[in-house]
C-alpha cells in the first residue's frame, strides 16, 4: 500500500467527506427552524381543521364539517374571499408603479438622492404606522382627503373608512404606498444588472422608448418581476395589519379578508373556534400555493425555452 493510500485510510470520516458534509452542517439549523416553525404548523393546521376545538379542551373530530360550513353559504367567508380578490387585483398595481418609479430614479437627474429617499421612505415604516397615518388622512370632515375631495364637490357619506362601499379601496390604497416602494427597490436592483451592451446594440438598431423597455429591458428584469409578483401576492393575501389598525373589519364587516376572518374565528373574543379558523387558513394556504406554483412553472418554462 502506498504512503498516500495509507494516509487516506487513517484520516477521519469527516475529513474524507468534508466537501460533501460541510454545506449540510450550515443548512441543518435553518432546515430545523423552517421545519419547526413553518412545515409542522402547516400540517397541524390541516389536522386541526378536521376538528371542533376551542384551543384549550379536547379536540372533537368533525371530518369535513368545517369546510362544508365554509363553502355552504357563510356570508362572512364570501365577503372575505371577494375582498381578497379585490386586494389581489388592485395590489398588483404596485408592480408597474414600482417599475416606472425605478426607471425614473435610474436616470441622471438633479437631486436624484432626495427623490430616492422620498420614494424609499414608505418602505422603512411599519405597516401599523402607515395604517394610522392613512386613518388620519381619511378622517371625515377634518381629514386631508375629505378636504381635497370637498374642493371638487364630492361628498363621501361617513368618510372613506366609514362607508362600506369605499372602505376596502381606501385600505388597499394605504397598502399600495409601501408595497410600491418595495417593488421599486427590487427593480432598481434589477436595473443595475441590465447588460449595457444589449441596450447599446438596441439603440444602434433604432429601438427606443416603449420598444426598448418591452424588448430589451423587461426580459432582463424577469427575476425581479418574479420576486415582485410573489411578494405582492403574498402581501395581498395576508393583508391583516392594515385592516386591524384602520377598520377592525368594519364597517359592518365589509373590509374583512380571509386572514382577518381567520383571526376573528380563532382568537378573538367572539371566536375561539380553532377548527373553523384552521379551515380558513388552509383555504388561504392553497390560494397562495396556487399562485406561487404558477409563477414558478412560468419561470421554469421560460428558462427551458431560452435553452
Amino acid at each position: 500500500m502506498s504512503s498516500e493510500a495509507a494516509q487516506l485510510e487513517t484520516r477521519s470520516w469527516y475529513k474524507r467527506n468534508e466537501i460533501a458534509v460541510t454545506p449540510w452542517l450550515f443548512l441543518i439549523p435553518g432546515i430545523l427552524f423552517f421545519s419547526v416553525y413553518v412545515i409542522i404548523p402547516i400540517f397541524q393546521s390541516f389536522w386541526i381543521s378536521f376538528h371542533q376545538w376551542d384551543g384549550l379542551g379536547e379536540k372533537v373530530w368533525v371530518g369535513t364539517a368545517n369546510y362544508e360550513r365554509l363553502l355552504g353559504g357563510d356570508r362572512k367567508f364570501e365577503t372575505s374571499f371577494w375582498n381578497n380578490v379585490r386586494w389581489l387585483v388592485l395590489y398588483l398595481l404596485a408592480i408597474p408603479a414600482g417599475l416606472f418609479i425605478a426607471l425614473f430614479l435610474n436616470q441622471t437627474v438633479t437631486g436624484i438622492r432626495i427623490y430616492k429617499s422620498l420614494f424609499f421612505f414608505p418602505f422603512v415604516l411599519s405597516q401599523v404606522v402607515v395604517g394610522l397615518v392613512f386613518s388620519w388622512f381619511y378622517l371625515p370632515n377634518d381629514g386631508l382627503f375629505d378636504v381635497i375631495v370637498g374642493w371638487v364637490g364630492i361628498d363621501i357619506s361617513g368618510g372613506v373608512l366609514g362607508n362600506p362601499n369605499t372602505a376596502t379601496y381606501g385600505i388597499i390604497v394605504a397598502g399600495l404606498w409601501p408595497q410600491t416602494a418595495y417593488c421599486m427597490i427590487l427593480y432598481l436592483t434589477g436595473l443595475n444588472a441590465v447588460d449595457p451592451e444589449q441596450v447599446e446594440a438596441a439603440r444602434l438598431d433604432g429601438a427606443k422608448g416603449w420598444k426598448m423597455l418591452w424588448y430589451v429591458i423587461l426580459p432582463q428584469l424577469k427575476p425581479a418581476t418574479f420576486i415582485a409578483f410573489v411578494v405582492t401576492i403574498i402581501g395581498a393575501l395576508r393583508s391583516f395589519d392594515f385592516i386591524a389598525v384602520m377598520t377592525n373589519g368594519g364597517p359592518f364587516g365589509s373590509t374583512r379578508v380571509l386572514s382577518f376572518y381567520m383571526f376573528e374565528e380563532s382568537l378573538s373574543e367572539f371566536g375561539f373556534r380553532m377548527g373553523y379558523g384552521a379551515a380558513i387558513a388552509v383555504v388561504l394556504f392553497f390560494l397562495m400555493l396556487g399562485f406561487i406554483c404558477y409563477f414558478l412553472y412560468s419561470m421554469w418554462r421560460d428558462e427551458q425555452e431560452a435553452r
